[in-house]
C-alpha cells in the first residue's frame, strides 16, 4: 500500500484568499463599501503576537480594511469591554476577533457575549452557536469550517461517511461535529477518556484529531484508507535538532497525529505544519466579507 496523499492546507488557504480577494472587490464595485476587520490583543504574548500581525497582514492583502486594537496585559475588563461597544457600534467595523487566551483579570466568556452576533467573526458567540447547530447561518469557527473545506474539496460529497473527532472543545471539537452532521455523515464525538479509543477510531471513514496531544494517534487507530484531518499543533522538544545559542534543546511542530505512522495506512492526511493551520485565518477573511454582505443586504459572496 502506498503512503497517504497529503492535503496541502498552505495551497487550499492560498486559493481560498484569492477567491476573498475577488469577493472585495465585487462588494467594493458594487456598493461601495470596504469590508473590515477588527482585531483586539490583550497583553504581549508572543505567539498571539505573531498571529494578530499575520491577520492584520493578510487582511490588507485581500483588500479590506484592518483595524488593530492592541492593549497593555494589565488592562481591565471594563476598558475591554468599552472597546468591543465601540466597535460593535462602528459600521466600518463588519468582523470582530478577540485574540485568545486572555489575561487572568478578564472573564473571557463575558467578552466573547458582549461582540455582536453578527459581527463574531470567530463564531464563538452562543448565537452563532445555536444558529450552526439548528441549520442557520452562522458565522461559522474558522478553524472547524477550514477542515470542512478541505474534506469536500478532497473527498466530494461526504454523504453517509462515518465520522469521528476527537476532541470536544467549543473551538473546534464541537463545532466540527455540527458541520459533519450538516454533510449527512454519522458523527462520533470522542475525547481522552472514550472507552477503547483506538477501536473507534478504526470504524471512521473520517478523522478529525483535535485533542491538544502530541502524537497520540497512532497509525494503528486508522482505518486503511480513511481520511484524517491533524487540528492538533504541539510544540515538541526534538534534541536530534541539537541546541539553541542559549543552550536549550530544539524543538519542532508535531499534530495530535503520529504522522509516521499515520501516513502508512490512511488514503488521505493533513501534514502539521501546512495543514489545518493556514486555513484558519484564510476562513477568517472569509467570514469577514460574508459578515459585511449580510450586515448591508449584499447578496451572499459564495466564498
Amino acid at each position: 500500500m502506498s503512503d497517504a496523499t497529503i492535503i496541502d492546507g498552505k495551497a487550499f488557504a492560498a486559493k481560498l484568499r484569492e477567491r476573498v480577494s475577488a469577493a472585495v472587490v465585487k462588494v467594493k464595485a458594487d456598493s461601495g463599501i470596504t469590508p473590515g476587520l477588527a482585531v483586539v490583543l490583550v497583553g504581549n504574548d508572543p505567539a498571539s503576537n505573531v498571529y494578530v500581525s499575520s491577520k492584520a497582514k493578510q487582511t490588507a492583502e485581500c483588500g479590506m480594511e484592518s483595524f488593530e486594537h492592541r492593549l497593555d496585559e494589565s488592562t481591565d475588563e471594563g476598558t475591554l469591554l468599552t472597546l468591543i461597544d465601540k466597535l460593535n457600534n462602528d459600521n466600518k467595523v463588519n468582523g470582530i476577533l478577540v485574540q485568545l487566551p486572555l489575561p487572568s483579570q478578564i472573564d473571557e466568556q463575558k467578552v466573547l457575549s458582549a461582540i455582536n452576533p453578527d459581527k463574531d467573526v470567530d463564531g464563538f458567540h452562543t448565537t452563532n452557536v445555536g444558529r450552526l447547530w439548528t441549520g442557520g447561518d452562522a458565522l461559522v469557527p474558522c478553524t472547524p469550517f477550514g477542515c470542512s473545506v478541505l474534506l469536500k474539496d478532497f473527498l466530494g460529497s461526504l454523504s453517509g461517511k462515518n465520522a469521528i473527532v476527537v476532541g470536544r472543545s467549543n473551538i473546534v471539537g464541537k463545532p466540527m461535529a455540527a458541520l459533519l452532521l450538516a454533510e449527512s455523515c454519522t458523527v462520533t464525538i470522542a475525547h481522552s477518556r472514550t472507552d477503547d479509543l483506538p477501536g473507534k477510531c478504526r470504524e471512521a471513514d473520517i478523522l478529525i484529531a483535535a485533542v491538544g496531544r502530541p502524537e497520540m494517534i497512532k497509525g494503528d487507530w486508522i482505518k486503511p484508507g480513511a481520511t484524517v484531518i491533524d487540528v492538533g499543533i504541539n510544540r515538541i522538544d526534538a534534541p536530534e535538532r541539537g541546541l539553541k545559542e542559549d543552550g536549550s534543546v530544539k524543538t519542532r511542530l508535531v499534530g495530535d497525529v503520529e504522522f509516521d505512522s499515520a501516513v502508512k495506512v490512511a488514503g488521505a492526511i493533513t501534514p502539521v505544519p501546512g495543514g489545518v493551520g493556514p486555513m484558519t485565518i484564510a476562513c477568517l477573511l472569509r467570514n469577514a466579507v460574508v459578515a459585511c454582505c449580510r450586515q448591508n443586504g449584499l447578496a451572499d459572496p459564495g466564498i
